[in-house]
């Protein structure tokens, strides 16, 4: 299953690690808060997005699963 990492706003505080940790996916914006490439998380580049996860103080970041259009579930109509 295909990820990428998220964000809580409310929880993060700004201070940056995550863009140090993982600048291949995260950016800080004019006053240090993350701006999160949308694109998923490939193999290759997972064990560092798991770091910046871990580094966190706030534990603001996570990874979410990427759900593609028509993958939904359709429930049972029982």
């Amino acid at each position: 299953m295909r990820q990428r990492l998220k964000v809580d706003p409310i929880a993060c505080k700004g201070h940056g690690m995550c863009a140090e940790l993982f600048p291949e996916r995260i950016r800080l914006d004019d006053w240090g808060y993350p701006i999160i490439d949308q694109r998923g998380v490939d193999d290759a580049l997972l064990q560092h997005a798991r770091r910046a996860i871990a580094e966190c103080p706030r534990n603001a970041l996570r990874l979410a699963p990427i759900i593609e259009p028509g993958a939904h579930q359709r429930e049972d109509p029982d």
